[in-house]
This record gives C-alpha cells, structure tokens and sequence, in this order.
C-alpha cells in the first residue's frame, strides 16, 4: 500500500513539471526573477540569454550581437593586467564636502551611502601594472560611484598616477567613463581638469606614451580634457562619446540630430578618435602599441654611427 501511495505521489510530481513545460503560462514578472538570479544574462540590445559564466568569459561582451555591457574597475583590471602584477597606489584618498553643498541630501550624506552601496572610496582605481610583461600605470574610471563623475580626489589620483609614470618612464592607460564633473565640488572639480592636463603635458614633453580608451559613457568635463589628449586614443563599439547631452545641443541648435551622433563609429568617421577596438581583443591592442612606442635608450651618437657603418660593410 505505502509503494503505491509513494508511486501516486511520483507520477504527480512528474505530471506537474510536464504539465508546467507545457502551459509555458509563466509570467514576465516570473521570468525576470528566475534571470534575476545571477546564472543568466538578458543581453539588453538583442534578448539573447546567456550563462553569466560564459558572458564573463567573453569579456561581459553578448556572443551573439557584440553588445559590450558595463564593467566595473576590477573586472576592467582583471581583463588587462596581467595576473599578480597589479599594485594600486593612493589607495586610501577620500572626497570630503569642502563646500557643505546641500540638494535634497548633503553631499557628505550622499559619498557615504555610495560607498556602502557600491563598495568604492570614489570613481577611480589607479595602479602600476603590466599587460603582457610590459610595464604600465593604469587608471580606470567606475560609473557605478556617482556616474563616475570627476571631482577633487579622481582629479588627484590621476595626476599621481601620472606624474609616477613620468617618473619611471612608464606608458599611461586610462579607460574613461563618467558622466563629466561632480558638481557638488563646484569649480574644485572643473580645477581637475586642467590639472591633469598639466601632468600629461609634462608626460608629453618626456616622450612618453599616453592611450585613453573611450568607454560608453565618455562625456562632460572628462571628455573636454584628459580623453581627448591621448597620443592614440582608443574607443569600444557602440560608446557614447561627447560633452554636452544630445537633448542639449537639438534646443541649442534647433535641429535633429542623426542616430548616430556621439557614438564612438561616429566620432572615428570624423577623426576624433583612432580607432574602434572590441573589448575582447582591447589587451592585445595595447600591448602591441606599447611595444611598438617603447623609448629608445640614450645610445651615443658615435656608436649609433660605428653601428651604421658595420650594416652598410656587410652589406657589400
């Protein structure tokens, strides 16, 4: 008697699940909470579904219509920097409010529920590296904190990085994304444009190497300085790239705009950026460039002429 009440209670359980596939009833709500949970990826551009674990291995980028999703800092460091090369640097430099600026909550109010939130002192990670064993400083900006918008310490965490790159004759990578400058510091975050400027001058005259690579979104004070200053500058697929908001420019100029203003396709079309490099290929790129540009060593004249000579004597 107990078999057949245990077998009635299988084939039930078995009838359900089928019955369950064949309804296929389930609703949206439903089906967003079973993606939700961290196993599948909605690709927003195409639907596609896809296994978080392979979305990683590609790089965040959908196997089936290219769309680059966002990542944060440290899964940008993990794609580029070779592994336990990684060293950050100012690691500890914290915004404060110097202005007690006020909205609907206090600045100070709002720094520190993001930290809790997103678990970042502020927009940018900077640190010395390598990609494919050659030596780099790397910054990398993180929209999640505050629209990776730039203030007083981002300002000053990519001069650091910079001017220690100057110093160990190191090239500069920045990935750009933000949404321009942090307006609760006022003209202390428009100062940090010119500041950093001033550094990547200074890594110019060096004759050394600087690379921004574009990443969506690029836009306001960030891009009106240092991510267009680069020696080459590099951009992912399909990024927005501009300083004002489109919405702004059609009531300025009174004109519609085509689709494809400010994107990355865009800009390349009219020179203001290089070239256009998927993520999954970015970390080759660079390595290639950096390599192709590394500094000549101060060879005298005289043994760069003795060493002329010799070629052309073995030649005839």
């Amino acid at each position: 008697m107990a078999n057949n009440e245990e077998s009635r209670g299988l084939k039930s359980l078995f009838d359900w699940f089928a019955n369950r596939r064949k309804s296929g009833s389930t609703s949206p709500e439903r089906q967003e909470r079973e993606i939700a949970d961290g196993l599948w990826n909605k690709c927003s551009q195409c639907g596609v579904l896809t296994y978080t674990k392979d979305l990683r291995i590609n790089q965040m980028v959908c196997v089936e219509c290219g769309h680059h999703n966002r990542v944060d800092s440290d899964e940008r460091i993990r794609q580029l920097i070779d592994p336990n090369t990684w060293r950050p640097i100012d690691e500890n430099l914290r915004p404060t409010d110097p202005l007690q600026f006020r909205d609907r909550k206090s600045y100070s109010d709002r720094l520190r529920e993001t930290e809790e939130k997103v678990g970042l002192i502020d927009a940018v990670k900077t640190g010395l590296g390598q990609i494919n064993g050659l030596h780099i400083a790397l910054g990398v900006m993180d929209f999640r904190f505050m629209g990776g918008s730039m203030g007083s310490v981002v300002g000053e965490k990519l001069t650091r990085l910079i001017e220690q790159a100057t110093q160990r004759r190191y090239p500069v990578i920045i990935v750009c994304t933000s949404g321009g400058a942090r307006m609760q510091e006022g003209m202390l975050s428009l100062m940090q444009m010119a500041k950093i400027s001033a550094a990547l001058e200074r890594h110019r005259n060096a004759k050394l190497l600087y690379i921004p690579v574009l990443t969506n979104p690029t836009t306001g004070g960030v891009t009106a300085s240092f991510a267009m200053l680069g020696d080459i500058i590099l951009a992912e697929p399909k990024a927005t790239i501009g300083f004002a908001g489109r919405r702004v420019i059609e009531q300025t100029l009174r004109e519609k705009l085509p689709e494809d203003f400010q994107t990355a396709e865009d800009l390349l079309k009219h020179g203001f950026v290089d070239d256009i490099v998927p993520r999954t290929q970015l970390k080759n790129t660079l390595a290639q460039l950096i390599a192709l540009h590394q500094p000549i060593p101060n060879t005298p004249p005289m043994v760069l002429w003795e060493t002329m000579t010799l070629s052309s004597t073995a030649a005839e």
